[in-house]
């Protein structure tokens, strides 16, 4: 088969996801069936009728109909017996604690490990509704490969009602994640019809990339409000205000800072932060999503802290001083938090930052270190080497030049990178090349 061949596609729920995507799949060119228990929903696709309102659906609904390349039943038997890839698309709603309920999920897949016994065409089962990382393996697959040739692909969706035809044939992000190659570039290739180039992931990133989009939109939404009601009450024009941050594509609107890493620090971010978040309660505002960045900015350190205390090691060596690579500016710099504390429980430490040197610092700069660790002339060193000659396990606080990573890896020490990933797990030196 060509990567552009039709597919026949089973969409399993034909709510806003599934009934887009039925629709607007049979626009690609694939034959769609819709599989539903409610039988308005049904019905209505087989009179070409849009179940329920999202401009621009019916057209494309009657489009399809017309063409015979989109019918609906709400038998999931008949729906997938000839079918190459069946797309699940059923309600995941919010439980009470709020977890999310997957009681429709785990019956519909179910259901599919029912029908593919001694089924002998392969199977392509999309879930493409939102789950959380985990559950493709822990629920779906476990219920769906009780044959061979049954595969399983997280393909979530980016559609907004109220545009999702727009969205789904004018993506701006297209995602297939799986444990099978072959199985993964089948899915992708339904929308190859599509100006998109598709992110080829792991079955849990592409879960979990859905929550991540998600839980940034609402961040930029809460961001938006929160500095329009600072603004609005300093009588600012809050328009204004963010159409003029928007500008700035380099560092604001764009993936400048958007990479797991260490805590922040540095003369501005804590400060400014601080400032804002004092000068709005003076004003009896209060501004819970930017009040709560440092303490989490904290939480972060906390975590750093924990991940070097389970180190076995009793010699450790530090790279990095400063609050980040490039600069010897120490003010409120995390990796001196995390230093003090590693002193204060009783860790040998030395410390080498390719920028500072204790002489050559002064002023603000010279008095923070000083007044914070102030026997730190005894820890920093002048040369790299001696770290690494000396220590059992190195933490690695700031992003090393790939020189400097080449020398970590040529020693083999043992590294805890706090710099790349949230969780700060020991790595292997050769993982920071």
């Amino acid at each position: 088969m060509s990567a552009t061949e039709a597919r026949t596609i089973a969409v399993l729920g034909l709510g806003y996801v599934g009934c887009v995507s039925a629709a607007c799949l049979a626009r690609l060119g694939h034959r769609v069936v819709g599989v539903d228990r409610d039988r308005h929903k049904v019905q209505s696709v087989l009179d070409a009728r849009a179940p329920f309102f999202e401009p621009g659906l019916e057209p494309v609904i009657q489009e399809g109909v017309a063409a015979g390349r989109l019918s609906a039943t709400d038998s999931l038997a008949e729906a997938i017996g000839d079918a190459d890839i069946a797309l699940i698309c059923v309600g995941t709603p919010s439980e009470a604690n709020g977890n999310l309920g997957l009681g429709q999920l785990r019956r519909v897949a179910e259901e599919i490990g029912q029908l593919v016994i001694g089924r002998a065409k392969p199977l392509i089962v999309v879930v493409r509704s939102t789950v959380f990382p985990g559950t493709c393996e822990e629920v779906v697959i476990p219920a769906v490969r009780r044959t061979a040739g049954v595969e399983v692909v997280s393909n979530p969706e980016f559609l907004r009602e109220g545009s999702a035809v727009k969205d789904f044939l004018e993506p701006s992000l297209l995602v297939v994640g799986g444990d099978d190659p072959g199985a993964v570039r089948r899915v992708a290739d339904l929308y190859a019809a599509l100006d998109v180039e598709p992110c080829l992931v792991s079955l849990r990133t592409a879960e979990m990339i859905k929550y991540a989009c998600n839980c940034f939109h609402a961040l930029k939404i809460s961001f938006a409000n929160e500095v329009g009601t600072l603004c609005d009450r300093l009588d600012i024009p809050a328009n204004e205000v963010m159409e003029t941050l928007c500008r700035d594509v380099k560092l604001n609107i764009s993936p400048a800072y958007l990479k797991p890493g260490f805590s922040f620090g540095g003369s501005c971010l804590p400060k400014d932060l601080r400032a804002l978040t004092y000068r709005a309660s003076r004003l009896d505002l209060k501004l819970p999503m930017l009040e709560s960045v440092l303490p989490a900015n904290d939480q972060h350190l906390r975590r750093a802290m924990d991940a070097a205390m389970q180190l076995p090691a009793s010699r450790i060596g530090i790279f990095g001083l400063a609050f980040k690579e490039n600069t010897d500016d120490l003010r409120e710099s995390p990796v001196v938090s995390l230093i003090e504390f590693l002193i204060g429980k009783g860790r040998d430490l030395r410390i080498y930052d390719p920028h500072i040197q204790l002489d050559e610092i002064y002023g603000a700069n010279l008095q923070f270190i000083l007044k914070a660790i102030p026997h730190i002339g005894r820890l920093l060193t002048r040369r790299f080497e001696e770290v690494l000659d000396w220590c059992d396990h190195l933490v690695v606080a700031q992003r090393p030049s790939a020189a400097i990573a080449d020398q970590i890896a040529d020693r083999g020490v043992p590294v805890l990178d706090v710099t790349s990933f949230g969780s700060a797990l020991t790595r292997p030196a050769t993982a920071l090349q």
